[in-house]
């Protein structure tokens, strides 16, 4: 029997607590997986700055300490994500957060199929004349990552009662 979502994610998530070497983050990460990846972001320890440096100049310290992290830790992430794709079947993509910056190093832009009438694609077109959105396809994806966005509280309650659902049906009788 397969296992849904949310038991492999819990199984991805405590593979990874084991796997990943101490020291490389201050907190556990963020684990997030869906059918095709598994994302691991972790907040990094602050660089130092000047006491009174600018909102600028601390932005700037943080993206070099992210990406640092990403070269110092480079061929061992290399290493448990070759793992992980061999036992789990998903790709693996990494990021880091430091402060209020947050950085993906690799992540996977998996195409999706739909159908769209007419009144759709012209929504999308608009978007592309506008130069808003490169092509049908990248206008596709921001109108997703704005209701993501505008509605996530919305989003968030439907995953909650999607996962009541799935624990009920577990519940219940086997066939």
């Amino acid at each position: 029997m397969t296992k849904n979502l949310k038991d492999a994610a819990e199984e991805i998530r405590a593979w990874f607590a084991g796997r990943i070497p101490d020291g490389w983050y201050t907190a556990d990460p963020e684990v997030a997986v869906d059918r095709d990846e598994i994302l691991i972001v972790g907040e990094i320890e602050e660089p130092s700055v000047e006491r009174g440096a600018s909102d600028e100049a601390r932005r700037e310290a943080r993206l070099g300490r992210i990406e640092r992290f990403r070269d110092e830790t480079r061929d061992k992430r290399i290493g448990v994500a070759l793992a992980a794709e061999r036992r789990f079947r998903r790709k693996v993509s990494w990021g880091a957060e430091c402060g209020d910056v947050r950085r993906h190093f690799t992540t996977l832009s998996v195409p999706v199929m739909t159908r769209l009438r007419m009144a759709e694609r012209s929504v999308l077109d608009t978007l592309v004349d506008a130069g808003v959105a490169r092509s049908r396809s990248h206008a596709l994806a921001w109108c997703v990552a704005l209701v993501a966005r505008r509605q996530g509280e919305w989003l968030e309650d439907l995953r909650e009662a999607f996962a009541e659902v799935e624990r009920v049906r577990a519940e219940g009788p086997t066939v």
